[in-house]
């Protein structure tokens, strides 16, 4: 499987007045991991395809939370 979520370090300059960030996230959407779209999709309900903002599962990415929430994960 694959994950929506990807991490990286950056450089760390020793000269840099600012606290580091030692790790660094960015989100990519689920489209990139989807050729064509395939026949026979599982599909949400017209209510939770309104709700998510698409019809297929696959290619829904919910926002992500809060900058304090990932910080919390990391």
């Amino acid at each position: 499987m694959y994950s929506l979520v990807k991490y990286y370090h950056p450089y760390i300059s020793p000269f840099d007045p600012c606290p580091p960030m030692k790790v660094k996230s960015y989100r990519t959407p689920p489209n990139l991991y989807v050729g064509f779209q395939p026949p026979s999709l599982p599909q949400f309900s017209p209510k939770e395809a309104l709700f998510h903002g698409t019809l297929w599962p696959i290619f829904y990415s919910p926002y992500p939370g809060s900058k304090k929430e990932e910080m919390k994960r990391e």
